[in-house]
């Protein structure tokens, strides 16, 4: 198992893919892409991430960050335009998490050992 695969936010990542993707399925073929497109950059963007250090790693999880964003937008947009479904609650909730756990990873923190990786105030190790 990779260490990305042992986050939280990773695991909310995977969780939200089926469900932006049923969603997408809904809208249309802008939406449908657009949506498609921003979920799976979520888990892409935490994975790679995680593998870079310092403002490299800090550049791909706030791009992650944004495509949790970017999919809460189309979301929005699917229920204005009328198109409604149930799963768009929890969908919105995962939402929620990923950015408040992404927020928290973009803070700048010193890197204090080798091996522990600074992640928001704590280090990645205290985390997993």
């Amino acid at each position: 198992m990779f260490h990305f695969q042992t986050l939280d936010v990773y695991k909310c990542a995977v969780a939200f893919l089926p469900v932006g993707y049923a969603l997408a399925a809904l809208g249309d073929g802008e939406m449908a892409s657009q949506l498609r497109r921003a979920a799976l950059s979520i888990n892409l963007n935490i994975a790679e991430g995680t593998g870079r250090f310092g403002k490299d790693e800090r550049r791909f999880l706030v791009t992650a960050r944004g495509s949790a964003l970017e999919c809460a937008a189309v979301i929005d947009a699917m229920h204005v335009v009328g198109i409604v479904d149930p799963r768009m609650p929890d969908g919105l909730a995962l939402l929620v998490r990923i950015v408040s756990m992404l927020t928290n990873f973009r803070e700048p923190v010193d890197l204090v050992e080798e091996d522990a990786r600074p992640v928001g105030r704590k280090l990645l190790r205290d985390i997993a």
